[in-house]
């Protein structure tokens, strides 16, 4: 990792669950969140103050209603950049 990493939260969302904290750390534990999500191509996002919010959460603990929007608008986010990946994939990268 080229660039510290202060602090990270990873979210695990199931189809018709609500989102929840499934690990969260700062400084070394942070990097090792990052570099787990990487090595098992999850998509890492940089949203400081998203993290900020989630890190008030436990681990385990789903996200409040007052973090639905911005949940809802990274995951839909994701999505789409997955959608676009396979696409690409399929096709040969064309």
């Amino acid at each position: 990792m080229s660039e510290r990493v202060e602090r990270a939260v990873a979210l695990r969302h199931d189809d018709g669950e609500v989102p929840h904290v499934v690990a969260k750390g700062y400084g070394s534990v942070a990097e090792q969140i990052i570099e787990f999500a990487m090595r098992h191509d999850v998509h890492v996002h940089r949203s400081p103050e998203l993290v900020g919010l989630l890190m008030r959460l436990d681990v385990d603990q789903r996200i409040p209603a007052e973090l639905y929007r911005a949940v809802a608008e990274l995951l839909a986010w994701l999505y789409m950049v997955d959608g676009m990946v396979d696409e690409a994939s399929s096709s040969g990268g064309k």
